[in-house]
């Protein structure tokens, strides 16, 4: 079952933090201020080029790191080298990391900002300060539909 789908996700997942498929994840922090939340992953040995940052169905932030496919491309240069152990860079079709955050409600999704500074990326998440409308809304009760 799929959880983007899964309308009860926030009942049962807490912090709602998704992962997809065999990619590796990023190691993250989470925490915030009265101004902003501020997320760190890691993601050493990736350029800021190499980075994407994307907020996709209005409040899923999306973090990736490609470049992979280079990487293993180095790899398999390196002739009468034998791996045991390849975690740190590549991943499938030249995706690294992939990593999936829904974000809260007071983000100001149009003033997200990231960057990329030895080996961690750090994205700022502003709050919306603003007081929000009620969104209690009173229903009519009768006797007859």
């Amino acid at each position: 079952m799929a959880l983007f789908g899964d309308p009860f996700r926030r009942f049962f997942f807490n912090p709602p933090i998704y992962r997809t498929g065999s990619v590796t994840t990023g190691l993250m922090d989470w925490f915030e201020t009265p101004q902003a939340h501020f997320i760190k992953i890691n993601v050493p040995g990736y350029s800021k080029e190499e980075v994407k940052v994307q907020v996709e169905e209005g409040n899923v932030l999306v973090v990736r790191g490609e470049g992979g496919k280079e990487k293993e491309k180095e790899k398999e240069k390196e002739k009468g080298t034998v791996w045991h152990v390849a975690e740190r860079g590549g991943g499938i079709d030249g995706v690294g990391f992939s990593r999936e955050i829904e974000l809260p409600e007071d983000v100001k999704v149009d003033q997200i900002k990231a960057q990329v500074e030895n080996g961690v990326l750090t994205v700022v998440l502003p709050k919306d300060l603003s007081p929000k409308a009620s969104k209690v809304r009173n229903i009519h009760v009768s006797s007859k539909l």
